[in-house]
């Protein structure tokens, strides 16, 4: 049959033959299979190169039958080195989180790890080491942080004990370290003094002091500058700046003292047991040479793609149930949904 011939049949209502079937793909060979499982395999993981490194944390407590969700799914990186703070409103979740990084609480679900600790998988001993020799520690309460039948060096000295190092050679290095950590931090006149013979600036920079004492990776504070005036609280983050520029501790501080949110390289805002935000912080020289320090605001993205909208922005907009998303070349489009039933 010719060309002509199919045409008019089926213009005549006939049917014409089928095309030809489009060729299977060929099989992919064994050493496609074996290039795709080494570039999977090859390719760094979530938070691979950090030292914190939260994946979809979830913390639930229960108290007389009633569930109460601090953290749900919350995720955070935080790179060796850092100096950083958390803030939120009270219930936000922010302690919850910092009580985790330290070891004092474990997470209902999720994925956490400190230094290559993994806080979900640690017994005992596990987490005693951890909490010696991985982190410090400093609470708000001054008279929390240090003993008080024991000078401001024997509190120093006393995590160093508790790791080991007994016989005399081994009190000349804790005595010298618990010296030049005081020194270091400006309380070196109250080496012999104890708690209640120091001021609160003078107890919580000797806190901070017992918690460098054992060389950590990571020094946590939870509102370290709570119970203090604004000049003492100056003194006192002066303290952590020291520890984290010439000693090279990363350190994560929980606060409500906005004067040492802004004082930090990046500030994470915690709302509703997620992050929410992030202020990023960085020195800029310009043209004439003069330095500034130029501040950035971003919503963070967590694993499953969720967004928090700023509580501001949302009531400006009327925005109650949901949005609507436009795709464009190099952004993402956010508008109120002005449909009648968004409002309801």
């Amino acid at each position: 049959m010719s060309d002509d011939d199919v045409t008019a049949d089926a213009a005549d209502g006939g049917t014409a033959p089928a095309p030809a079937p489009a060729p299977a793909p060929a099989p992919a060979s064994l050493a496609d299979l074996e290039r795709l499982a080494a570039e999977r395999r090859d390719r760094a993981a979530w938070g691979q190169d950090a030292l914190i490194s939260c994946d979809r944390l979830v913390r639930i407590f229960t108290a007389d039958g009633v569930e109460v969700q601090a953290l749900q799914g919350l995720d955070l990186l935080v790179a060796k080195g850092e100096l950083m703070a958390l803030v939120g409103a009270s219930g936000s979740g922010k302690s919850t989180l910092l009580n985790i990084l330290a070891g004092l609480d474990v997470p209902t679900a999720g994925a956490a790890s400190v230094g290559g600790y993994d806080l979900l998988a640690m017994d005992a001993r596990s987490r005693l080491r951890y909490r010696r020799e991985v982190v410090g520690f400093i609470w708000q309460q001054t008279s929390r942080n240090l003993l008080p039948y024991l000078t401001a060096a024997q509190n120093v000295m006393l995590p160093m004990q508790l790791s080991g190092g007994s016989g005399p050679r081994g009190r000349r290095r804790r005595a010298a370290r618990a010296a030049d950590l005081l020194g270091l931090l400006g309380v070196a006149h109250c080496q012999d003094r104890r708690p209640a013979q120091m001021s609160g600036g003078e107890q919580q920079r000797t806190a901070i002091a017992v918690a460098l004492a054992n060389d950590p990776e990571v020094v946590l504070a939870d509102e370290p500058t709570g119970e203090l005036d604004s000049t003492t609280a100056e003194q006192v983050f002066a303290s952590f700046r020291t520890a984290n520029e010439q000693l090279g501790t990363t350190v994560v501080v929980v606060t409500h003292d906005q004067s040492v949110a802004d004082a930090v390289h990046r500030t994470v805002a915690i709302r509703d047991g997620r992050t929410a935000s992030e202020v990023v912080r960085r020195t800029e020289i310009d043209e004439h040479g003069r330095e500034s320090v130029v501040a950035r605001e971003y919503a963070t993205v967590d694993r499953a793609g969720r967004l928090q909208l700023p509580q501001d922005y949302t009531e400006a907009l009327a925005i109650r149930r949901r949005v609507l998303l436009e795709l464009q070349p190099d952004h993402i489009t956010v508008r109120p949904d002005d449909h009648p039933t968004a409002q309801q």
